[in-house]
């Protein structure tokens, strides 16, 4: 990989169990949680007794020299050089998406591989260092339970964990998990506890003949409360436990691993031929991310759930606005994941608790999914047209992707009723908000009133490969004709289309026509699309095209959205080339931002915490699914062969 990533994924299992290194060389500062707190790891090579470094820091510890840094879909491999040793370490979560049971599995890798430069035989002594803050909010947070226990296979692991185990009684954004066990161990390693820099670390130590697998393993207990009833993930089906996980999970590393290099391989190769090199190398960037800021847990019926935590966004749980843009990434490699974004608003809008004819925006506050939380008790909070709109193109989507209509038609009545809250609402919306709530609310919002108009045409889909052709007629006739009065009212002298109908002269993405071109509706005339892409090209900046007319902003999925519109591919690869720009240079080292400066590329810093001014941006998000994008419509796998 060419670009140099504002941070690297070493550990990236869920929203709590996250390890990421903010820095070029792996030496160059300590290991950080996705919020950038500490989450610290450090590894040292003994070679012929001498001790050297080659991860995190420690100033006492000479640093082997990293020579090389790849990052691909699934790994992250580093290659150093010491002492007539070349040391390569290579992180892997096996995120596979077409398999929930593993995809669930707390397990992550750190396969250590080293050979003589020399030509030399050396001794070489692998040693780990965990510190506590990976199973606390805070270091010193609360006493520690440490452990060496044994799996049955034999591995030995080190285990430590709070004293107090307050199993899901926490709830926020800016915090880590502090109840559960984290494990860390290797089968022909040695495990201990050792006190340092005010904090406990789990060690693991082994001897290497050249080739040594360290597991790393979190065993949360109980993952998500679901309106009050505590869920496990989904790879505690049939009562496996943590220890049988993580011996299964050896067992199955280098078929996994072979895995994870195919699919990697497959996913670059077709990105490349999609959008360009730049384009992919941002794709194998986001796709452990997106997954990353989600949990995998079974719903009380034995259905899947899989909850978004809206990471640095005020940590809101199942939020279809968030769920919304992720897709792309999901409808190309597991829509039942997206029907698990679903159903936990779903089955919300469904109880008496919801009142409204319009849709949820969220369902809690991560890891508690018990109901709304984001406008609770405060209509004005709600985003009645951007929520029905997404639910409904989210629900057509999945019907296109599996050609089956069968898990829309199961909740039809709901969204019959959104619908017509649609028809009503979405023509020209009243003052409120979109999913770019951070811009405000605005009223007759053109590109809302798009979502309107995909969401009418999406229920218009569901009927028609439900076999009900009088309802596809009926829906899409009226979005044809709300799509005909749009392009009249939208459209500004110079063949831009307005942010909002009575601003004439302003701007703005129109991301949610991306639905026209993707499910072949045609709503919308080619020549609109030619017209808005040539005024977007007008208004891009050193770092990208901004969000719209009112700042310099812009939105990294809505980015790839839109320039996903444009006729020709080099245009495409003109705006993919902005937002690698901008990572490549960006002086925040955290995961990748989806909100950021297109004319400095700095992530955007909206909030500090009093505590300690600690910057609050968006990141880790499971947004930046939305730049697979363009990947979705190079496969036509959302034709829906109207």
């Amino acid at each position: 990989m060419r670009l140099r990533a504002p941070a690297v994924p070493l550990i990236t299992v869920d929203p709590y169990f996250s390890v990421w290194s903010p820095a070029d060389r792996l030496t160059d500062t300590d290991t950080t949680h996705w919020t950038g707190r500490p989450n610290t790891l450090i590894g040292y090579a003994d070679i012929d007794g001498e001790r050297y470094r080659f991860m995190g820091k420690d100033d006492s510890t000479p640093a082997m020299t990293q020579t090389r840094l790849d990052v691909t879909a699934l790994s992250t491999a580093y290659t150093f050089r010491a002492a007539g040793i070349e040391l390569t370490a290579i992180f892997t979560t096996p995120l596979l998406l077409s398999d929930p049971d593993i995809l669930s599995r707390p397990v992550s890798y750190l396969e250590i591989v080293t050979s003589p430069t020399d030509g030399e035989e050396h001794a070489v002594t692998l040693t780990l260092l965990a510190s506590e803050e990976l199973c606390l909010d805070r270091k010193g947070q609360d006493a520690l339970d440490t452990l060496n226990v044994t799996t049955s296979s034999g591995i030995p692991l080190a285990r430590m964990g709070s004293k107090t185990q307050s199993i899901l009684s926490r709830e926020g954004d800016d915090i880590r998990i502090d109840w559960g066990y984290f494990y860390i161990g290797a089968r022909d390693g040695e495990t201990a506890f050792l006190s340092r820099d005010g904090m406990t670390f789990a060690v693991c130590t082994a001897q290497t003949d050249g080739d040594s697998l360290f597991l790393f393993a979190y065993d949360a207990v109980k993952d998500v409360e679901y309106f009050g009833q505590p869920l496990e993930a989904v790879w505690r089906q049939g009562g496996k436990d943590i220890l049988t996980a993580i011996d299964e999970a050896e067992e199955q590393y280098f078929d996994l691993v072979s895995r994870c290099e195919a699919f990697s391989d497959r996913l670059f190769c077709q990105a490349v031929r999609a959008g360009g090199e730049k384009y992919a190398e941002i794709l194998e960037l986001a796709f452990r991310q997106s997954i990353n800021a989600h949990k995998a847990v079974l719903d009380p019926n034995g259905e899947l759930l899989w909850i978004s935590k809206e990471c640095y966004s005020n940590g809101c749980a199942a939020t279809v606005d968030v769920s919304y843009p992720s897709i792309p990434l999901y409808l190309l490699y597991n829509p039942e994941l997206v029907k698990g974004m679903m159903r936990p608003i779903i089955t919300f809008a469904e109880s008496d608790a919801w009142v409204y004819d319009f849709a949820p925006h969220d369902c809690g506050r991560y890891p508690k999914v018990n109901g709304e939380r984001y406008a609770k008790n405060n209509p004005d909070g709600e985003m009645p047209v951007e929520e029905c709109g997404n639910m409904l193109v989210m629900a057509a989507a999945v019907t296109v992707a599996e050609s089956d209509a069968s898990f829309a038609m199961e909740h039809i009545d709901l969204y019959e009723t959104w619908v017509k809250y649609l028809i009503e609402n979405g023509d020209d919306p009243a003052n409120q908000l979109c999913t770019d709530d951070f811009a405000g609310h605005l009223a007759h919002n053109c590109n809302l009133s798009v979502k309107a108009i995909m969401g009418i045409a999406g229920l218009g889909i569901i009927h028609k490969y439900a076999g009900n052709d009088d309802k596809y007629e009926q829906y899409m006739a009226i979005a044809r004709r709300m799509a005909e009065g749009w392009v009249k009212r939208a459209m500004n002298p110079d063949g831009s289309f307005r942010l909002a109908f009575d601003r004439e002269g302003s701007w703005s993405m129109k991301y949610n026509m991306i639905w026209d071109k993707l499910f072949g509706t045609k709503l919308f005339p080619a020549w609109v699309f030619a017209s808005e892409n040539a005024a977007n090209l007008r208004h891009r900046n050193a770092f990208g095209l901004p969000l719209d007319v009112r700042s310099a902003y812009t939105k990294s999925d809505w980015l790839i959205w839109t320039a996903a519109l444009a006729p020709d591919r080099e245009d495409f690869e003109a705006f993919a080339a902005d937002l690698w720009n901008a990572y490549n240079v960006m002086p925040e080292r955290v995961p990748l931002t989806d909100w950021y400066w297109t004319n400095s590329s700095n992530q955007v810093v909206y909030h500090r915490i009093p505590e300690d001014q600690h910057p609050v941006g968006f990141q880790n998000r499971t947004v930046i699914g939305g730049v697979f994008a363009k990947l979705l419509a190079y496969t036509g796998k959302m034709d829906a062969g109207l």
